[in-house]
Parts: structure tokens; sequence; C-alpha cells
């Protein structure tokens, strides 16, 4: 590599850094930065949290008695745990999530939309290699119950299907919600909180998770939402489009602007 163009390779290099190489630019980096930091920033407030499980004998006892009633309700009512297993592993399933998000990307980019396609791709993604990278740093073991109506591989915290559940009905909600009118609009957020909470449940009704398992998905889940929210919005603002709030949607404009006009700067 000559001088020249090593030192054009830096220049470009520290335009992109700092933030010079424009509004997309910038994006990209907070996008991935936010995503990245959060996945690391969910390391010590997961161990902090099992730490916590594991010394505070109130939650300890919360857990376990919490497993056991609702492990002998299954046990008294083999009808109940099919549906169960049929809500946790399709209606709410980790696969149907993703699917849905999936298909909300490719309209998005049909849509030309492609930094809201983007952010809903990348909090996705990162929610998955957060939890996964959390799993396997505490290492905690599942719950051992007698007579067990379900298994489950991997180590237990946090709740893969309370995070990917939480994660993906919140990218729906943020990019459909200013599709819907107004005033059906608590309608989707009702949806959304049957849903993250209900796969909870299925998964310690099931006996495959501890309570603090689906509490530490839902948390972990939001942090990587809010986190990558922020660098959206942080683009918003480098390009002159207003702040939202979440009764109005990351993207308003998605619900109006033509397919064209969805991506250009300043458009609304």
């Amino acid at each position: 590599m000559t001088e020249r163009s090593s030192s054009t390779w830096q220049h470009r290099l520290g335009r992109f850094v700092t933030g010079r190489g424009g509004p997309d630019a910038r994006f990209g980096v907070r996008l991935v930065a936010g995503a990245a930091l959060t996945a690391l920033a969910s390391v010590p407030f997961s161990l902090a949290l099992v730490l916590l499980e594991s010394r505070w004998a109130p939650l300890l006892r919360l857990d376990q008695d919490v497993a056991d009633r609702l492990h002998r309700s299954a046990l008294a009512s083999p009808a109940w745990v099919r549906v169960l297993e049929l809500l946790t592993h399709v209606a709410w399933g980790p696969l149907t999530m993703r699917l849905l998000v999936a298909v909300v990307v490719v309209w998005l980019l049909r849509r030309k939309a492609y930094r809201l396609a983007a952010w809903a791709a990348v909090t996705a993604t990162a929610g998955g290699l957060a939890g996964l990278l959390v799993k396997h740093v505490v290492e905690r073991a599942r719950p051992h119950l007698p007579d067990p109506v379900a298994h489950a591989s991997g180590f237990s915290f946090p709740s893969g299907h309370a995070m990917t559940a939480t994660t993906s009905c919140a990218v729906l909600l943020l990019v459909l919600l200013p599709l819907v009118p107004r005033a059906w609009r608590p309608v989707p957020w009702v949806l959304a909180a049957v849903a993250v909470l209900g796969v909870g449940y299925t998964r310690v009704a099931l006996g495959v998770h501890w309570v603090s398992d689906v509490v530490g998905g839902w948390f972990l889940g939001l942090a990587v939402v809010t986190a990558t929210t922020l660098a959206f919005e942080a683009w918003r603002g480098d390009v002159g489009r207003s702040r939202t709030t979440p009764a109005e949607g990351l993207e308003p404009e998605v619900a109006t602007d033509t397919p064209e006009s969805v991506h250009r700067p300043g458009s609304r």
C-alpha cells in the first residue's frame, strides 16, 4: 500500500468513525455500537441478577414454590400441558416470532425503508446473540422436577423464549403501529403484552424455566430494544425528523410516505 493510498484510507475511516460521512454513516455506527454495548452491558447485569437469585432466600423460595405449584397443576391436567406446548412452541415460539420479524423486514425493504429494516433486523439479531452469550456465561441449570412434563436443552438463564418474544413484539409494534388507526392502537399493545407474558408463563408452567429466568429474559430484551431504538432516534435527529414516542411507532412516516420517499432524508 502506497503512502498516498494509506493516507486516503485513514482519512475515510476517520470521517466514518467521527460521523463526518453523513447521517447514514453515523446511523450505522450508532446502530452497531448500540447493539454491541448492550450485549456487553447485559453480561454484568445478568451476572448480578443471578448472584442475587442464588443468595437471596426469598427469591429462591419464590422460584421453587412457583415451579412446584405449576408442576402439580400440569401433572393433574395432561390436556392443559398440550395447550401450553402449542402456545410455547407454535403460537408464541421463537421460530414464529422470528418469521414475523423477517416478513416485516422484507416488507420494509420493498418499501425502500432501508434504515428501519436494518433497525428491525439488528434488534432481533442482537437480542438472540445477547441471550446466547449470557446463557453460556451464567450456565444456570434448568429446573429438575419429579415426573417432568416437558424437556428443554441448554442453559436456563435467561429464557430465550421470553427474550425473543420481548424483542420481536417490540419490533412489530414500533414498526407497524403507525399503520393502525389511533382508536385501535391499544389492541396491538394488549396482544403484545399477552404474548410476552403468556410465553413466560408457559415456560415456567412446563417446568423448563424458573420465574427469574423469564424475568431476566424480559429485562435483557428490553435493554436491547432500548439501545437500538436510541440509535434510530439519533439518526432521525441527524436528518431533521422529529423524535417519536412508543405510542406513535418508531417511524410514523412509513404509513404515509411513498416507497420512494420513505428512505429520503428529511422527507415527510
